[in-house]
């Protein structure tokens, strides 16, 4: 008889006892293990956001800008002064993607002015024909709708701050980095702009989706007296026959197909040279007369060196990120922390 309970006691445990506390066991072991794999995601999470927050400047943390209508030289912090530099660059509307790439852009150029200094007392100035287009946030926010100017605001600087620190380099040194509003499809090299020898990440590449801009397409139509006037600005001894079909006439195109050399009568002038004369949005125009008027039909906005902002957002828009949009435009670079160089 005692066999027999001894038997049965030993059946219960085996069947029911010993499983049970082993599922107990095991579930208690998943649980703890998916609180600390939680834990794990949400700290990762706040060391991230941290990290974003309080990312430190080794260097360049402040820049002194220089005001050029007043000459008042003012030491601003370079992400702060990033946010004014982007909303005068590109379009709030423009996709977030965008919006970084811009970011990234401007933050090397800056860097790039601060260690090759154009003024004596800045680093850099709020003039766009010389250095980068900035405007205060106080004039920016006057200039957009009211409903839109909190939220446009908060998602250019976002995009700034995403990108901490994050510049362009070459040669673990920072780019020159040119930017341009609409390349007209193909961009430029910049030998065929400035001249000299040119920068070997700034080479001539094709973007899709830019003809869906308007900054895609301008004309300019002038009389004969008005061009004639227009070039006698800087060659006063200015002759066209414009009886004959080869006294205005495109010489020479680019690599970037602009104009490289036009003949207006008794002179040739560059495509450069002839788009600051006429007035012009890019040196990629063509000629046509029509009656007594001469039309320049033109591509593009801009010098069309470097990275197109039109070509950016149609990037982006295309799914590509900053980086893919970044080193399309800008060959054989890398992105870096501007701590490491």
């Amino acid at each position: 008889m005692k066999k027999l309970l001894l038997y049965l006691i030993a059946f219960i445990l085996i069947c029911f006892i010993i499983p049970a506390m082993l599922t107990q066991r095991t579930i208690s072991t998943s649980v703890n293990e998916n609180f600390i794999n939680n834990n794990s995601e949400e700290n990762t999470t706040d060391i991230s956001k941290n990290n974003e927050e309080n990312y430190e400047y080794i260097k360049y943390g402040k820049i002194n800008l220089l005001h050029k209508k007043t000459g008042q030289v003012e030491q601003v912090n370079i992400d702060e002064y990033l946010c004014n530099v982007v909303s005068a660059e590109m379009p709030a509307d423009y996709e977030v993607e965008a919006l970084k790439a811009q970011a990234i852009v401007a933050r090397t150029y800056t860097i790039y002015k601060v260690l090759n200094k154009k003024h004596d007392n800045a680093d850099i100035c709020d003039d766009s024909t010389c250095c980068q287009a900035w405007i205060s946030k106080e004039d920016r926010l006057a200039r957009w709708e009211e409903s839109k100017r909190e939220s446009n605001w908060q998602k250019i600087c976002n995009c700034v701050n995403d990108t901490k620190g994050k510049i362009i380099t070459y040669n673990n040194q920072p780019i020159n980095a040119f930017f341009h509003s609409n390349s007209g499809g193909v961009t430029e090299i910049p030998v065929n702009v400035w001249g000299g020898t040119g920068y070997p990440y700034l080479q001539s590449v094709e973007t899709s989706g830019e003809d869906a801009y308007t900054q895609y397409s301008s004309e300019a139509i002038l009389t004969q007296e008005e061009l004639i006037n227009k070039l006698k600005t800087k060659y006063n001894d200015i002759s066209i026959d414009f009886a004959k079909n080869e006294d205005i006439k495109i010489l020479e195109y680019t690599e970037g197909t602009r104009v490289k050399t036009v003949k207006f009568g008794n002179h040739e002038l560059s495509g450069v040279e002839t788009r600051t004369l006429l007035g012009l949005k890019s040196t990629n125009f063509e000629i046509t007369k029509e009656g007594n008027n001469i039309k320049f039909s033109v591509k593009g906005y801009g010098h069309g060196v470097g990275m197109s902002q039109t070509g950016a957002d149609s990037m982006a828009k295309q799914g590509n990120s900053f980086e893919e949009i970044i080193k399309h435009f800008y060959s054989g670079v890398e992105i870096k922390d501007v701590n490491v160089i």
